[in-house]
């Protein structure tokens, strides 16, 4: 018998920069891999490099007990699944979801695919498509532990770190969507932070370096605050609430000077000046978390609905 013969299989759908780094990353490992995209051709790079192309997403699925998928959102990754043939050749197999959407989306696929007989993985990748392969790579995971375990020696032929984060499916998109809400909000700041310097005379690569430093004081800040989230104590020694809201009425005075939207810092001066007008001047800026959580209504584990 061949060693080939006990060679893991795994299947890759989607060949976005996402999927082609994946499919690259099992090839790199030794790993027998079978790629479908549902554009043609962007299979080309991977079937030189050893790949098994497959002209359907059913004859994909069928190569592999393990299946990872990454598509734009789970609306295509329906379309890419849920098909007869695609389910039918699923049954008893594990798909490894590394789809972003949102924890219900996640929570509906694996009661769908619990229905069908199908073994399912909700996942994020939490770093570039070039840090695919590398220690660099950040994956989180959800779902049946036993599960993940099983397939996590394949998995770890992708790099980096991977966090198995609980039963409930939907909580490694959970993390997804708070990690991304972060970086876009960061990323939306420090545009209308360089529009800003711009109209002051101040070029990009000159506030660069300071911003740099800027965003290096955000680390500590991220585990203090948490702490303050999870204790209720919300310290504002060092900066109160009432000395934040002064300093963000300067930014939005400055750029609507110069006819730049301050929509993003009205709307969280706005949450500061709440937080005052309940009483809590004095608190540090996370207060506003539990000014914002107050009517947020929890997702219970296991809830396929979401709601």
């Amino acid at each position: 018998m061949s060693s080939s013969t006990h060679q893991p299989t795994v299947t890759v759908l989607g060949l976005g920069p996402m999927g082609r780094a994946l499919a690259g990353a099992f090839l790199d490992a030794g790993l027998r891999t079978t790629v479908w995209n549902r554009t043609p051709g962007r299979d080309r790079d991977l079937a030189a490099r050893g790949a098994t192309t497959a002209r359907s997403a059913a004859e994909a699925v069928a190569a592999s007990d393990l299946t990872v998928v990454c598509v734009v959102n789970y609306e295509a990754a329906d379309a890419v699944l849920r098909p007869d043939d695609v389910t039918a050749a699923l049954k008893g197999r594990t798909v490894v979801n590394l789809t972003a959407d949102t924890p219900d989306r996640a929570r509906e696929t694996g009661a769908w695919a619990a229905a069908h007989g199908i073994r399912y993985l909700d996942g994020a990748i939490m770093t570039p498509a070039t840090t695919i392969g590398s220690p660099d790579a950040v994956f989180i995971h959800s779902g049946p532990e036993d599960l993940y375990r099983e397939h996590r020696p394949v998995l770890e032929a992708l790099g980096g770190t991977h966090t198995h984060l609980g039963e409930d499916i939907g909580r490694a998109a959970a993390y997804d969507i708070a990690l991304l809400d972060i970086f876009w909000t960061a990323m939306a700041g420090y545009a209308h932070a360089l529009a800003v310097a711009k109209a002051e005379g101040v070029s990009a690569g000159e506030l660069a370096p300071f911003a740099q430093g800027i965003g290096a004081i955000l680390p500590p800040l991220f585990a203090e605050f948490a702490a303050d989230v999870d204790s209720g104590g919300y310290s504002g020694e060092l900066n109160p609430l009432t000395s934040a809201a002064s300093s963000m009425a300067h930014i939005i005075h400055t750029s609507e000077a110069h006819g730049i939207d301050a929509g993003l810092m009205r709307a969280t001066e706005g949450l500061a000046r709440r937080a005052i007008g309940h009483g809590h001047g004095g608190d540090g800026f996370i207060r506003v978390a539990e000014l914002l959580g107050r009517t947020a209504v929890p997702a219970r584990a296991g809830d396929t609905t979401g709601k």
